[in-house]
């Protein structure tokens, strides 16, 4: 931290009281990196934050002194107070920041002397530029090209930076020829100081898809468990008192209780059960051949005989008529000699 002196300007005094006010009265505060960023895009980030957040740029040692007057845990942000930065404040947590601030970047053309932050490649097609001297521009930096149907093509797609690497001049110029804008120009947050917790960038860089399935699929656990061990949550509830209604319906028509709920299930399930019965009996003559499996769709009436073509009984003749006569007639001859 920069040395104090003991007395300071009074328009210094004026600054560090109202970053102090400032810093007092939000919720979240981020120190962010605006090194090469124009003032005038500056101005455009701060005008899109408006609203959710306020970016204050200031001296660092002025900054320095209202992180340490405020002493509620932000003098632990002094360590990133170095190069040219700015705070952040708003009443969102972190992560909302982060993504914030994130989205907000935009494209930009790569100056000679900075360090690639991420591959810079030319893909190979055609470039829209005239036949000219620019064909040798991009074999002078290995990238492989020539002239073909007037105007210059990349033959092959070709990485001239690895991150990290310095970019030349001559790759800055032909990125700036080609219009390419390999890097973000947007406020880098350094860290974010809330609830007494310093937060790196790395921790609020999540991946929100991936979280919002775990979390629905821990509420799809949760809700599952809850119905295992009937537990009345507000989120299965209904489905309890569903299951359970079920349940009571299926014993009162298992115990035949016969309710306006019930009636029409017990009828039905004792209409099943005869028919069941009648299938084990299998006699035309005990039940309705209709309730034997298998058997005519034909009612039989109890006044009617049954057709004397289904009986396995044969006939009898006139001529066994008249022999049943003439066994009785001498049945009873003979009980009349044997009685005088």
């Amino acid at each position: 931290m920069s040395m104090k002196t003991e007395t300071i300007p009074p328009w210094k005094q004026a600054e560090v009281e109202n970053l102090v006010e400032t810093l007092q009265g939000a919720t979240s505060v981020g120190i962010v990196n605006i090194a090469g960023i124009p003032s005038r895009q500056l101005q455009v980030m701060r005008s899109d934050l408006h609203g959710s957040a306020n970016l204050r740029v200031s001296r660092n040692t002025l900054i320095e002194r209202a992180l340490d007057e405020v002493d509620e845990g932000l003098e632990e942000l002094l360590e990133f107070v170095s190069g040219p930065i700015g705070l952040v404040l708003t009443d969102e947590n972190p992560f909302t920041l982060y993504r914030k601030l994130e989205a907000s970047k935009t494209p930009a053309p790569i100056g000679a002397g900075e360090i690639a932050p991420n591959e810079i490649i030319i893909e190979a097609g055609d470039t829209g530029i005239d036949p000219g001297p620019f064909v040798g521009d991009l074999q002078s930096i290995g990238v492989p090209a020539r002239i073909d149907a007037g105007s210059i093509h990349v033959l092959e797609t070709t990485t001239v930076c690895e991150p990290g690497d310095e970019v030349s001049p001559e790759i800055a110029s032909v990125l700036n020829e080609l219009e390419l804008e390999p890097k973000e120009v947007g406020l880098d947050l350094q860290a974010v100081f809330a609830d007494g917790v310093i937060f790196l960038p790395e921790d609020l860089r999540i991946d929100i898809d991936e979280y919002r399935g775990q979390f629905a699929s821990g509420a799809a656990t949760g809700r599952g468990l809850a119905l295992e061990v009937a537990y009345p949550a507000s989120g299965v509830i209904g489905h309890l008192l569903a299951r359970g209604e079920s349940h009571a319906t299926q014993l009162a028509v298992a115990a035949g209780i016969v309710e306006p709920e019930t009636v029409d299930a017990v009828f039905a399930a004792a209409l099943a059960d005869g028919r069941a019965l009648a299938g084990a009996i299998g006699d035309e003559e005990v039940v309705p051949s209709d309730a034997i499996p298998g058997g005519p769709a034909v009612p039989v009436s109890e006044s009617e005989p049954a057709d004397a073509t289904a009986s396995d009984e044969p006939e009898e003749s006139p001529a066994d008529d008249d022999d049943d006569d003439e066994d009785d007639e001498a049945a009873a001859e003979g009980l009349g000699n044997l009685f005088g």
